[in-house]
């Protein structure tokens, strides 16, 4: 597709927004051109490390003409209220993910981009890519039978108590910050097999508290006739090797969720004593989430394909729950 480079601005420079900017010299279609900050010191210092033209406080880059688009990559709680000013002002959005804590305010970013008419995108990075596509074609049926279950985890240790990860006051902790990734991909798969994702049925929640946040998760949600069981921690690592069960074979995925740089490529497909390896080409999953909102913009969509607003308030909605559920011990 012929089309102008969408001009980008980073809101939030941190360590996540580097990535981004990394991910973005590989992309197609995108090219950072603004950095926003509370700070429009750092913000400077940051457009200078990484060449961007322009920097400024939030509302200064917001305010800007030349500004097509924003990657949010604050603290979680600061995720709507930016996405929705930076809507507002007529800029498409790609928001790191949780989009937001609560469904409510998911909710309030969602209608902000209808009122704008403009892309919103919630940056779950491993829904793209021809891994993401290979899942989605075995979930919708054929080969394997009908999909039956999911099971995966995602969980590091923090090593440190302290900071972001452990702030009650910031959305800290392990069900926000890497244990949407499953439920992403759950929901995912279960909508590509056909069933519900808007009525999820919450089985069961378990959470330990670290500092008064939920170091450590597991839930078990059924989305229809499709079970996905989950875990989730900041103070130990896990697994990284998902499962899938089918009528007729396992799927094993070893390093499901990939890394910032490369999207995942081996699949193991496994009937009784046979097993099959597959490998698909891989990407740059940072540079497939920001072409993804060039392509949006040039073909005038508010949605996504990959992942669309439908999925967003399912994540949000168990997200919202299970955090509930663990905060409350």
């Amino acid at each position: 597709m012929n089309q102008a480079k969408t001009r980008w601005a980073v809101l939030g420079p941190g360590q996540i927004s580097r990535d981004f900017v990394v991910g973005l010299r590989a992309s197609e279609h995108g090219m950072l051109h603004a950095v926003g900050s509370s700070s429009a010191e750092r913000a400077s210092a940051f457009a200078t490390e990484h060449g961007a033209a322009a920097s400024g406080t939030y509302d200064e880059v917001l305010a800007r003409d030349d500004v097509d688009a924003v990657y949010v990559g604050t603290v979680h709680t600061a995720h709507a209220d930016l996405a929705i000013r930076a809507l507002d002002a007529g800029k498409a959005v790609l928001c790191e993910k949780p989009a937001s804590p609560t469904l409510d305010e998911v909710e309030r970013i969602l209608q902000a981009a209808q009122r704008a008419r403009r892309p919103f995108l919630e940056a779950f990075k491993t829904r793209f890519g021809p891994f993401a596509d290979a899942l989605r074609e075995l979930a919708a049926g054929g080969e394997l039978g009908e999909l039956h279950r999911f099971e995966g985890a995602f969980g590091f240790d923090a090593g440190t108590r302290e900071g972001r990860l452990f702030d009650p006051a910031v959305g800290g902790g392990a069900i926000l910050d890497v244990g949407c990734y499953p439920l992403a991909l759950a929901i995912d798969l279960a909508a590509a097999a056909g069933q519900p994702i808007d009525t999820p049925e919450c089985r069961s929640f378990q959470a330990e508290l670290v500092n008064g946040v939920d170091g450590w998760a597991t839930a078990e949600i059924g989305f229809g006739s499709v079970t996905a069981q989950m875990a989730t921690a900041v103070v130990e690592d896990l697994s990284d090797l998902a499962l899938l069960r089918f009528d007729d074979a396992d799927v094993l995925l070893p390093n499901v969720w990939g890394s910032r740089t490369v999207s995942p490529s081996t699949l193991i497909i496994r009937r009784g004593a046979d097993e099959r390896v597959v490998e698909v080409p891989t990407v740059q999953p940072m540079a497939a989430e920001a072409d993804a909102i060039s392509l949006a913009l040039a073909e005038g969509r508010l949605e996504v394909p990959q992942m669309p607003w439908s999925h967003t308030r399912a994540a949000a909605r168990v997200l919202t729950d299970w955090r509930a559920a663990a905060l409350a011990g």
